[in-house]
């Protein structure tokens, strides 16, 4: 008898953690957005936007790591939990350290809101990447 392989594609992550990391990564890219747009307007409202859409990415990106951390559990261990927890808790450290920056005068808060912007997102997209990295998984039969 041959043994034969079956390779299947357990989901990424639950709907509900999905639809954080989701949102949260949507709002870290407005605050992005915002930011360049302040870097070439020089409207302070777009600061202010910043501020806020931070703010929102703050919260969801919060709920979005306690989430991860009931991945972290062994039952439930992939090949990139750990990378997508440890990643999820840098953006949201820089993300914090990003509120503090905005919270200062616009003008003040230039350019060091616009690097730690990129940072996040950059940080916060590739914790994505490992959190819907498929997982390949079976055995012989």
């Amino acid at each position: 008898m041959v043994a034969t392989v079956e390779r299947r594609y357990a989901p990424a992550f639950h709907p509900v953690h999905a639809l954080l990391v989701g949102g949260a990564l949507s709002l870290i890219l407005g605050t992005l957005l915002s930011d360049i747009a302040y870097a070439r307007t020089y409207e302070i409202q777009w600061i202010n936007f910043a501020a806020w859409l931070n703010a929102g990415g703050l919260v969801l990106a919060a709920i979005a790591l306690v989430c991860s951390l009931f991945g972290l559990a062994p039952s439930r261990r992939t090949r990139g939990t750990v990378l997508h927890c440890a990643l999820w808790l840098v953006a949201w450290i820089l993300a914090f350290l990003n509120a503090l920056v905005h919270a200062r005068d616009a003008w003040a808060s230039m350019p060091m809101g616009l690097v730690l912007s990129v940072l996040v997102f950059a940080t916060a997209l590739v914790a994505t990447f490992f959190a819907a990295w498929p997982l390949r998984t079976g055995g012989v039969r």
